[in-house]
């Protein structure tokens, strides 16, 4: 019953893929190289710093580092949600994907510290094309964390009203899965790029 439940829910492709799969990798291929032009614009402009800051003087690589594995961290609870919901262990699975909802608001809170420092510390958006480039690369990561928190939000909310209890509750979460760890890649990527590298 369990396998005919999920064959009318899954849609494929003449590729033999899931539609919906393939749509949320699709859109994260164009997400690739959004983050990959903001990221190549960063590159292009570290060392523009005209009177503001420099990355030495602002860069706080411990404090960076901290917020970096809590992130990190977060694509692990994210796993084991996902395989406790399909082992139908929906106790477990609102406990993990709580805790990845939560290690998220933990980096954002994080992020946003960081930023405020940096303001308090003299960069601004305004203050050079560094300081555009660096908050504007970071802030839209931190702006798809933040959407990325209330799509696990939304999962939990829904799993205490039964809405995951079908054959089409993993797959929902293996969607929104593929979503966060997406982000967590991208900011691997971007803390070395920005935190790592030194400048010239």
């Amino acid at each position: 019953m369990g396998t005919h439940e999920a064959a009318a829910h899954e849609h494929h492709t003449s590729t033999g893929l899931d539609n919906v799969k393939l749509g949320m990798w699709a859109f994260l291929g164009s997400e690739c190289l959004f983050f990959g032009s903001l990221i190549s614009t960063y590159l292009l402009y570290r060392n523009n710093v005209l009177d503001g800051p420099t990355p030495h003087e602002i860069y706080d690589i411990p404090y960076t580092s901290v917020s970096s594995f809590v992130l990190l961290m977060s694509s692990l609870t994210m796993v084991l949600a996902l395989a406790a919901i399909q082992r139908k262990d929906m106790t477990g699975f609102r406990v993990w994907i709580l805790a990845t909802a939560m290690l998220g608001m933990v980096f954002v809170g994080g992020q946003i510290y960081e930023f405020t420092t940096f303001v308090e510390e003299g960069l601004k958006l305004s203050t050079s094309t560094f300081g555009s480039s660096f908050f504007l690369m970071t802030g839209f990561h931190g702006a798809h964390v933040t959407v990325g928190i209330f799509m696990l939000l939304s999962l939990f909310g829904m799993s205490t009203f039964g809405k995951l209890d079908d054959a089409d509750g993993p797959r929902k979460v293996e969607l929104i899965g593929l979503y966060w760890h997406f982000v967590d890649i991208v900011w691997i990527i971007i803390f070395t790029v920005v935190y790592l590298i030194p400048t010239n």
